[in-house]
């Protein structure tokens, strides 16, 4: 499966962006899919998991209440609403995809968020 990930961009603290993720290729909703976030000099983090049905979600503890993951089995497409962004949202995000069954996780190439006044 191929990712690619959008949206990304320039916000003001405060404001919202929702990041968008393509997949490529048949079974979707065969992945779960995750999104994840790396600041430079800093390690990669979760940031929100949904499962394949879309009915189980889960989201760190930096993001909870401020982001939403969603997805949309027939377009192939996992987004992520970001809400209320701070400057330590300042990351490049990617989103990854695990076929259920199976450790391989495939990565997009990431879009780059960056909260500053």
């Amino acid at each position: 499966v191929q990712l690619v990930e959008s949206g990304g961009g320039l916000v003001q603290p405060g404001g919202s962006l929702r990041l968008s993720c393509a997949a490529s290729g048949s079974s979707f909703s065969r992945y779960v899919m995750s999104w994840h976030r790396q600041a430079p000099g800093k390690e990669r983090e979760l940031v929100a998991t949904i499962s394949n049905s879309g009915g189980l979600r889960n989201y760190g503890d930096s993001v909870k209440g401020r982001f939403t993951i969603s997805r949309d089995n027939t377009k192939n497409t996992v987004y992520l609403q970001m809400n209320s962004l701070k400057p330590e949202d300042t990351a490049l995000y990617y989103c990854a995809a695990r076929e259920i069954g199976r450790s391989i996780k495939y990565w997009g190439q990431g879009t780059q968020v960056t909260v500053s006044s």
